[in-house]
């Protein structure tokens, strides 16, 4: 696809609301000047933070005005019962309607999950929503669900993971024949639960590049693209992954600053440091996808500052652009042996 990429953001949602939503909307503009974004929620609050980011009257960025936050502790079924005019619910309704390509949210993820299915469907022949990432690894990334959407899952459930995790790695990194892998306690095929043995049977006889089962120290050093799991431990591993980076680069802060000898060796080694932190810092891997929704949601962290918003911005433009949707839709057509695949709310060839 290419043109202008229409993208509806809740600007309200998450931690600190329109303050890193605007923020993240100028950075995204900088790097992607073919963005249009239509920022959701009260309309006086985020004009008053576009003047402050100089971007009253600026022809990519429209304000759409909803009267109602979701809550980050809001139960999802109050959200869907009551709260209609939500930033979060207004901006997927773009995307249903055709006035966006995609949606970007740093919000309550349940609520977000639950309007997504309510207001945009699903694809057919996919049970539920997975929640996927990149994560990074010693070759670049690979791209892991589920994040947390389905504490339990069958073992078909994981395969339809499997489907669409290979499919988009296949749309975003153009790898022909991604290598897909289901995180389990062991290698050896005798180990893990039977759901997990299950999925690896039905994998197994597939068309997927299904390589086996890897352990967790698999998902950064293993030749893996598509790590498949439940939520549960796939969130679980996601924050440990995350936690670890963090204490990385607090023990090196620490270390370097901890007397004279070790500032000055800082200091000699500050290109090799900086890049270091660059590749351990989890804001370049901000933005997770909604997969087996018709129609693109990106998660932000709820506690994501402008650059990490920015990047999930990023995710979601690309992902128009790769018509992930309807390239998903394809490849469960083929693989589940479906007949047809519904109309997408991004469009395209």
């Amino acid at each position: 696809m290419t043109g202008p990429v229409s993208l509806a953001i809740d600007a309200m949602s998450g931690d600190h609301g329109q303050t890193v939503a605007v923020g993240a909307v100028r950075l995204a503009l900088q790097q992607h000047p073919e963005l249009r974004l239509i920022l959701v929620g009260d309309a006086s609050r985020i004009e008053a933070e576009l003047a402050t980011h100089k971007l009253t009257g600026d022809a990519h960025v429209s304000v759409q005005h909803a009267s109602e936050v979701v809550e980050m502790t809001e139960p999802p079924a109050r959200v869907l019962r009551n709260k209609k005019d939500s930033s979060m619910r207004v901006a997927l309704n773009l995307v249903r309607d055709g006035r966006a390509q995609a949606c970007v949210s740093a919000g309550n993820t349940g609520a977000l999950m639950g309007l997504a299915r309510l207001v945009l469907g699903m694809l057919p022949g996919i049970d539920r929503p997975a929640i996927i990432s990149a994560m990074p690894n010693v070759r670049g990334h690979a791209h892991m669900l589920d994040l947390g959407a389905n504490a339990t899952c069958t073992a078909e459930q994981l395969f339809q993971f499997a489907v669409m995790g290979a499919a988009l790695a296949t749309a975003v990194d153009g790898i022909k024949r991604p290598r897909v892998a289901l995180l389990n306690i062991g290698q050896e095929d005798t180990k893990g639960h039977h759901t997990i043995r299950d999925a690896a049977a039905r994998l197994s006889a597939s068309d997927l590049n299904y390589i086996g089962f890897i352990e967790g120290d698999g998902i950064f050093f293993d030749p893996v693209d598509v790590v498949v799991c439940d939520g549960f431990v796939g969130n679980v591993a996601l924050k440990t992954g995350e936690g670890v980076a963090r204490l990385i680069r607090r023990f090196m802060r620490e270390e370097f600053t901890r007397n004279l000898w070790h500032r000055l060796t800082a200091a000699t080694a500050y290109p090799v440091l900086k890049s270091l932190s660059k590749r351990l810092d989890s804001r370049n891997y901000n933005g997770a996808s909604f997969l087996g929704l018709n129609g693109i949601v990106i998660k932000s962290h709820g506690d994501a500052d402008a650059r990490a918003f920015a990047n999930a911005i990023r995710v979601a433009a690309l992902e128009v652009k790769k018509n992930v949707p309807r390239r998903i839709g394809a490849r469960l057509a083929a693989t589940l042996g479906l007949s047809a695949v519904s109309r997408l709310a991004t469009g395209g060839a």
